[in-house]
């Protein structure tokens, strides 16, 4: 069965960038793309995923809160938290959470890394 990977960024070209990196490293997965934290549950009622990349600064839910319902839901499913701005209070709720960083701006090799890391 074709593993399930979950993309979501308010921005479309951000989104089409993570895709297209992921398309080549694993040509068999199915991507899912979510322009927002709401959108992004809804995607993943009626299916499991096993890898995240979520943007931090989305409107409405961030990052942070889409990935702690996510947890919940996807316990072993591998994710990765996509912003420029790290601050300590946000890197401590990653790591409480047990999600990755990806730092922005997002290139070919960050992407690879969190995703064969």
């Amino acid at each position: 069965m074709a593993e399930n990977i979950l993309v979501v960024d308010d921005s479309r070209v951000s989104r089409m960038l993570i895709r297209t990196i992921i398309a080549q490293a694993k040509p068999e997965a199915n991507v899912i793309e979510a322009s927002n934290a709401e959108e992004a549950l809804q995607k993943t009622e009626q299916t499991s995923i096993s890898l995240a990349t979520l943007d931090l600064n989305m409107p409405g839910m961030d990052g942070l809160l889409l990935a702690s319902k996510l947890v919940e839901r996807f316990p072993a499913a591998k994710i990765g938290l996509l912003t420029a701005n790290i601050q300590e209070g946000v890197r401590q709720r990653a790591q409480a959470l047990g999600i990755g960083f990806i730092s922005k701006p997002i290139t070919e090799e960050k992407i690879l890394n969190f995703i064969n890391g």
